[in-house]
């Protein structure tokens, strides 16, 4: 339950279009719902302007159902990351079998989304750029979770150093961006790149992507951390979706 959400039930009460006893109970979970095995955060959107998502990864697919059906109960935007067909299956078994189907399963994201109410909207584009196909799953999970957060997003894909004129095709692209994710396994050379191409904030993506010197992803990260572009920082790797938090927060200032 976020600050919109709120003062709309307050204003609802105030008018007299919802009783107290129903306010009250509305907001009894806050701030949070302890489910035996779980402990939804519904406070956390008031607190910090994002909801809790669920990291399904570790979890069955029952656990992940149950948590997703409780947190779509409180009425905000649901997400969870590093899911399976098979827990989007489990989600859409409990949805109220006399509607739509509303959560979406995004398979090469490993997301799985629900849209309920309308996220505060990013001033500007977010750029999210990858240097290969292989680093797909990591640039759509932050392309879902950003634009679930409000954004408008522009996918770049496959862009690396090793035919860096696809990279200099996409410049306009990438100086119109507001913020800019950038995704790279191998060597991490990319957001360096970038980050000298833009006068933008470049947040950094070390992916698990290569052969054995990489060491899933050690050695990109290490190299985006060496980065001589001022404006990148870097985020954990595989971290698409921190790095879409991180993206979108910028976005609103």
């Amino acid at each position: 339950m976020d600050r919109a959400l709120i003062e709309a039930l307050l204003n609802d009460v105030h008018e007299g279009r919802v009783a107290v006893n129903d306010a009250v109970d509305r907001l009894k979970d806050l701030p949070f719902e302890d489910i035996g095995f779980a402990k939804l955060d519904h406070h956390r959107a008031l607190r910090t302007g994002m909801p809790e998502v669920i990291f399904a990864s570790g979890k069955t697919a029952a656990q992940v159902a149950t948590i997703f059906a409780r947190m779509a109960k409180a009425g905000g935007n649901v997400l969870a990351t590093r899911a399976t067909r098979e827990m989007f299956e489990a989600v859409h078994a409990l949805e109220p079998s006399n509607q739509e189907p509303r959560a979406k399963f995004h398979e090469t994201a490993r997301a799985i989304t629900l849209t309920q109410t309308p996220a505060t909207p990013g001033k500007g584009t977010i750029a999210v750029v990858c240097a290969g196909t292989s680093d797909l799953p990591v640039a759509e999970e932050a392309v879902v979770t950003a634009r679930l957060m409000g954004n408008t997003v522009e996918l770049i894909a496959d862009v690396g150093v090793a035919g860096i004129h696809r990279l200099l095709a996409q410049k306009q692209g990438l100086q119109s961006a507001r913020v800019l994710i950038v995704c790279a396994g191998m060597e991490g050379a990319l957001p360096t790149v970038v980050g000298g191409l833009v006068n933008a904030p470049v947040i950094a993506v070390p992916t698990s992507v290569g052969y054995g010197a990489s060491f899933g992803g050690i050695a990109a990260l290490l190299g985006m951390l060496n980065t001589c572009s001022p404006n990148v920082s870097v985020v954990n790797i595989d971290n698409g979706f921190g790095a879409a938090c991180i993206a979108s927060l910028i976005n609103r200032l």
